[in-house]
């Protein structure tokens, strides 16, 4: 096993109603800044329940902060930060929303001339408005990490700070029964692959990893199709295992002391921030790809991967791994979800402006061994028309 530190500050309150812990969660001096999206808060009952919790508070609001989180929306709650004087961030939404917040919490007090700068150039992040959430569809994680991904002008690109870490998080998975079953689908794959970003590597012999990983990986493909089936999709413990399985895959936990990828999610972005595929949806395009291209160097894992999640032990080593990677498809497509380019409208002649991005935004050299060079990268996008 790897060295690591691991410390997460993030505070949860789960359950039926815990939207409520908002009264005592937040400080009454506070003056706080409620974002939101396009308004679903607002049909759903979130948004009243937020308002009953905070009727001892002053505070205001900012919306329209869509999926895959622009920069051009974000930047204009500067101003309404500055004017109230805003102490404190509430973000009521899914991971977008979160992660758009977390830009906020950081542009509003960086002292550079273009908060841009510390996602493009690596400005260091010194301060940040302290910020919690309250999550409506599991996926990303980013309620509990210090991770957030925001595009700007079609470049989509990730940063991290501890200073954008959430104070708390109240996950209440009954607000989730009024999701989409494209929302289900996409919180689903994006907390699996989350989950396979930091699996799906080789072995240091971190046994209680991977087996906190492996058991998240069993879980999705238990409760995520229940989500879309009628006669489980209203059933409250499937949602809450789904979100309890979505903040794990992605607060630190499961990737302490192992390797990590994540050349699928550096990837995945290229296809968002070109053509607005949705972030999961082109997760699951990408990753049985790399799975196929780099089975060589994931040998090991694969095969675990095979025998502990999808009980392979039949045949030889070749005809387990690709066996493995057909049912991690057939999974993805039970939940409703692309695995060929050409699903998206995609194919052969976009692979060269994916590429040309990836080089754009310094993706030389992703994967857990730093191999997966543009070359490579092209290969996978190959695999996955």
């Amino acid at each position: 096993m790897l060295n690591f530190s691991f410390h997460n500050t993030t505070q949860i309150h789960f359950g039926e109603g815990q939207i409520q812990a908002l009264r005592q969660a937040i400080p009454k001096t506070a003056k706080v800044l409620v974002t939101y999206g396009g308004g679903s808060i607002k049909m759903n009952g979130v948004y009243d329940q937020v308002v009953e919790a905070l009727n001892e508070h002053v505070w205001f609001e900012f919306s329209g902060i869509e999926p895959n989180p622009q920069y051009e929306t974000l930047i204009k709650a500067k101003d309404l930060i500055q004017e109230h004087d805003i102490d404190f961030l509430l973000a009521v939404g899914g991971g977008s929303v979160v992660d758009g917040t977390k830009f906020i919490a950081a542009a509003a007090l960086f002292e550079g001339d273009d908060p841009w700068d510390f996602i493009a150039k690596g400005e260091p992040i010194k301060q940040a408005l302290p910020l919690a959430c309250v999550l409506t569809l599991p996926a990303t994680g980013s309620e509990s990490n210090s991770g957030a991904v925001v595009t700007r002008d079609g470049n989509k690109l990730p940063f991290m700070s501890p200073y954008v870490q959430p104070v708390f998080a109240v996950l209440d998975p009954s607000v989730t029964l009024s999701l989409s079953d494209r929302q289900i689908s996409n919180g689903v794959v994006d907390a699996f692959v989350h989950t396979m970003e930091q699996y799906l590597t080789y072995s240091v012999d971190g046994k209680v990893q991977d087996r906190f990983a492996e058991g998240l990986l069993l879980t999705l493909i238990e409760e995520g199709p229940k989500a879309l089936a009628a006669d489980t999709k209203a059933d409250l413990n499937v949602r809450s295992n789904i979100m309890w399985a979505a903040t794990m895959a992605l607060n630190g936990l499961i990737g302490a002391g192992v390797p990590q990828d994540w050349s699928t999610h550096m990837i995945g972005h290229e296809l968002t921030g070109s053509y607005g595929i949705d972030h999961a949806r082109t997760l699951s395009i990408v990753l049985p790809a790399v799975m196929k291209v780099c089975s060589k160097a994931k040998h090991e894992k694969l095969l675990q991967y095979a025998e502990r999640v999808w009980n392979l032990t039949d045949g030889n080593d070749d005809v387990r791994i690709q066996r493995a990677i057909e049912l991690t498809e057939e999974f993805f497509k039970s939940m409703q979800m692309p695995t060929r380019l050409f699903d998206v409208d995609l194919g052969e002649a976009d692979i060269d402006g994916l590429i040309e991005k990836l080089i754009q935004h310094g993706m030389l050299k992703l994967g857990e061994h730093g191999d997966i060079t543009p070359e490579v990268s092209r290969k996978i996008l190959q695999t996955a028309v």
